[in-house]
């Protein structure tokens, strides 16, 4: 019976596809594939960096959104996709995640090197390695250029936050979670007061750069990374977005995640009235991804989910051409 049933889908499986084929040319019907895991390796300017891709099966044969996810000190990538959970959001909303390996090699913590100053331009160091890796990988799958986007925890937050400084042509939104922002540092001293202290000074009197919308996560109980560092990456990103203008009144909202975690949330429109900048302070949380799963380190499973808020926000932003 298993040998006439196998015969039966080969036969009718392929009339079947044939004839669904002309309404996938048209758009009229999103193709069902398997969702994939892959293993890559890149080479940029001598220094290679090991991938994982996920691929999500829905989507396949449109432009799709492409997510580069930058994981903090001590994970990998297989750590930080569970930890996050984002794969699983990924497939249902289907987005492309892109999760570069950062290696004891080039860090004995196996964190960005987000605070020094090779690593915080474009065209050098990591941020020039990684916008190549992102630009690769939309070649080779087809990613829909108007939507790539950036996050991280902690050292991967603060390279993403760099990233949307000095890459605001490829990155459309940036998420920060838990990171510091860019230029609160430049040596391995000055990165450890940021990180015990906050910022030394108000980043945004620097270079003023061409920011992305960003939405910003950060717990009020974080020992590794004051919660100061997550107020004034918000703080650029409003600068930035609305340079010359005058900075719109927060708006505040307070709740509390399915988990029980309580929250606060500052939004910032921007002169269209859209949403620009978003920033969570999450009460009692620690250093840790804000709803992400206990199989994962660093993470807080009592919410909000900081996963499923950043790919709405990303796609509430696209880059406009």
């Amino acid at each position: 019976m298993l040998s006439l049933f196998d015969g039966w889908r080969r036969r009718f499986g392929r009339l079947i596809d044939a004839l669904l084929r002309p309404l996938r040319r048209l758009g009229l019907l999103l193709p069902v594939e398997p969702d994939q895991w892959l293993d890559g390796r890149f080479e940029h300017q001598h220094r290679s960096v090991d991938y994982k891709l996920f691929v999500p099966g829905r989507g396949a044969g449109r432009p799709r959104p492409l997510l580069l996810m930058l994981h903090g000190c001590t994970q990998d990538p297989e750590d930080f996709a569970t930890g996050t959970q984002m794969n699983r959001l990924a497939a249902e909303l289907g987005f492309l995640v892109l999760y570069p390996t950062q290696t004891q090699k080039h860090n004995a913590g196996k964190c960005w090197n987000w605070f020094l100053p090779q690593h915080q331009q474009a065209g050098r160091g990591e941020p020039a390695l990684l916008a190549a890796l992102t630009q690769a990988v939309m070649r080779e799958h087809g990613a829909d250029p108007a939507r790539v986007y950036v996050a991280g925890l902690s050292a991967g937050g603060s390279m993403a936050d760099i990233l949307g400084r000095v890459h605001p042509e490829l990155f459309a939104a940036v998420g920060v979670h838990s990171g510091l922002p860019g230029g609160a540092a430049d040596n391995l001293v000055s990165a450890m007061g940021a990180m015990k202290n906050g910022p030394g000074k108000s980043t945004a009197n620097g270079p003023v750069f061409p920011m992305r919308p960003t939405i910003v996560f950060h717990g009020d109980a974080d020992e590794t990374v004051h919660p100061r560092n997550g107020e004034q990456v918000a703080a650029d990103a409003v600068a930035g977005l609305l340079a010359g203008g005058e900075h719109p009144p927060a708006h505040e909202m307070r709740g509390r995640s399915e988990g029980g975690r309580a929250f606060t949330r500052w939004t910032y429109a921007d002169t269209r009235g859209g949403i620009a900048v978003e920033h969570w302070l999450l009460h009692g949380t620690g250093h840790a991804w804000a709803g992400g799963s206990a199989d994962g380190s660093f993470t807080d499973p009592a919410g909000p989910d900081a996963s499923a808020e950043m790919l709405r926000f990303f796609l509430s932003h696209p880059r406009l051409r």
